[in-house]
């Protein structure tokens, strides 16, 4: 066999093997990738649009939010103007894990109902959100 004739024969083979043969299996990305995805959108949610950080955040002192405790709760800090019997002292702590189980806090956030069945107290605005965004919004507060 001349060289010319083994040059096409192995094109050939190659060829061939390219047609018939899948593509090689191109490595996944990490999952991190599509959870570092969700945990960005839900950072947006509540840093933009929630603002959680209003109530959920202890302020230092000149009234900005304290990023040393950002989301850890603390005191209320919206008064109200009139006697309200159930307004809270205290607002719960979000990051790293929000209050109840993560099914109850989805809920919460597409209801607009708490793990007690109600809507949660003043000042808490009860928030209709879709489950990706309650889901995003979850994952980032679990993520800190």
């Amino acid at each position: 066999m001349t060289t010319g004739s083994r040059s096409a024969l192995t094109g050939l083979t190659l060829s061939i093997a390219l047609a018939v043969l899948p593509p090689p299996a191109r490595p996944q990305a990490p999952a991190k990738s599509s959870n570092r995805a969700q945990i960005e959108r839900g950072r947006y949610i509540v840093e933009n649009v929630a603002m959680c950080e209003r109530c959920h955040t202890p302020r230092n002192e000149n009234g900005d939010p304290d990023r040393a405790r950002w989301l850890m709760g603390g005191p209320v800090q919206t008064r109200v103007t009139y006697p309200v019997a159930s307004w809270p002292q205290a607002e719960p702590r979000l990051a790293h894990s929000p209050p109840g189980t993560d099914e109850e806090f989805i809920r919460l956030l597409m209801t607009g109902i708490s793990r007690t069945g109600y809507p949660p107290r003043q000042p808490m605005p009860p928030f209709r959100m879709t489950r990706e965004d309650a889901e995003a919004v979850l994952a980032y507060l679990k993520s800190l």
